[in-house]
């Protein structure tokens, strides 16, 4: 069987190795994942919101993304999501100031939402529904307009972090091998020129793993990644990071004895930006819209440093939106964080083999399903609610087999 390297262990990493270990071609001894963080999911896959959606997508990613939301639900029915992970179905709103942001608001394909800096509620493509008297921590402006924009059992919520864990334990649990602090230096051959191992640095230490196939999950990083084991390639990994801070917040009004409904809160412009709001199962409401490309990517995630300046707008935000600030009751706030999206110029996730003459000095990798070299990774803002299906897909794509969701217009060219 193929010795398989996943770079980055977040959860694209995760979702491949555990749908790979799963596979009888696959040995889930002979599958690694490497990661140059000493934390894992201290970025993106641990702080982000936990939305997912089943049908906010664009034409191309749309099988991506209801395969996506179809696994979610069966994993969370397997393993007791609901009490594992927060899973639960979720509400998905548009907060507006007037009726003309109301109507930008569920307009266009949401694909570059994080790019032109609207609301995410352009992805929804429901018509809107005046109904909704919304959840109860949200404070109701005067003229706002707030409007459920998702149908029926088509949006849920999570907690991406506790969901990564379980990922994780479920790989480890069949043998998987994990390592980290790791970081890839260099790629081997044999003496037909094929991907024979990659060499790996950690604590200090320089070992060799053996790799037929190598796989880059790194999110933002996979630029990175991709040019340092590939100096002479002829293509790269069209790959941007996008930084945005975030707060994970006590719900003032939850109630323990009473049953919780997740809500997603998608704002036009409130307070210099569009913000996102997300409550969970267990009492938790994280916030989130903030982001800028102005603030470089650290060598590795837990470099990233929380600017003072966004988590004071964020907490006026959130009191404001929250109804607090004429109140007494003083926000509380359980995390503040700073990670990196890794976003494409399209919105479009890539997910794709790398073909060998893209790769440099005459590189070759083994064909079929027992080598090559992979990439998974340019989510943006889906990468929780898409990564189920991308980990079975990109296994599937691995393994020479016929992926679970059509990802033909998700290839690197």
């Amino acid at each position: 069987m193929a010795d398989t390297v996943i770079l980055g262990s977040g959860i694209i990493g995760l979702s491949t190795a555990y749908y790979l270990s799963q596979s009888p071609s696959s040995s889930p001894h002979r599958i690694h994942l490497v990661d140059a963080s000493p934390k894992l999911f201290h970025c993106a896959s641990g702080f982000a919101g936990g939305f997912l959606a089943a049908d906010w997508f664009a034409p191309s990613v749309a099988g991506l993304g209801s395969l996506s939301f179809k696994l979610h639900k069966e994993l969370a029915e397997k393993h007791n999501g609901r009490k594992s992970w927060g899973y639960g179905l979720s509400t998905g709103t548009s907060l507006s100031q007037n009726d003309e942001d109301s109507e930008e608001a569920v307009g266009g394909s949401g694909e570059d939402f994080l790019s032109n800096g609207t609301s995410r509620a352009q992805a929804a493509g429901a018509v809107p529904s005046l109904n909704s008297n919304g959840p109860v921590w949200l404070k109701r402006t005067e003229g706002g307009s707030l409007e459920v924009i998702s149908k029926e059992n088509s949006t849920a919520q999570i907690d991406p972090l506790r969901f990564c864990k379980f990922l994780l334990d479920q790989c480890l649990s069949r043998g998987v091998q994990v390592h980290y602090p790791a970081k890839a230096l260099s790629v081997s051959r044999d003496q037909n020129n094929r991907l024979s191992g990659i060499r790996i640095s950690q604590n200090g230490v320089e070992t060799e793993l053996s790799c037929t196939r190598l796989i880059i999950t790194a999110g933002a990083w996979s630029p990175k990644v991709f040019s340092t084991l590939f100096p002479k390639a002829t293509t790269r990994i069209p790959i941007t990071p996008l930084a945005g801070h975030s707060l994970l917040l006590r719900n003032p009004f939850f109630k323990p004895d009473e049953e919780e409904v997740c809500h997603a809160v998608f704002a036009t412009d409130t307070l210099g930006f569009s913000p996102e709001l997300f409550s969970r199962l267990d009492g938790e409401i994280y916030i989130a819209g903030l982001n800028t490309t102005q603030i470089p990517l650290p060598e590795i995630p837990t470099d990233a440093k929380v600017t003072d300046a966004a988590l004071k707008q964020l907490k006026h935000c959130a009191d404001t939106m929250l109804g607090l600030a004429d109140s007494t009751t003083e926000l509380q706030v359980l995390r503040s964080s700073l990670c990196f999206r890794p976003v494409t110029s399209s919105g479009r996730p890539i997910i794709s083999r790398i073909a060998d003459e893209k790769l440099g000095d005459g590189l070759l990798t083994r064909g079929g399903g027992e080598g090559g070299v992979f990439v998974a990774a340019g989510h943006g803002a889906w990468g929780i609610s898409q990564a189920p299906g991308t980990g079975l897909c990109c296994a599937e794509l691995v393994e020479g087999r016929k992926t679970s969701a059509d990802i033909a217009a998700l290839a690197l060219l």
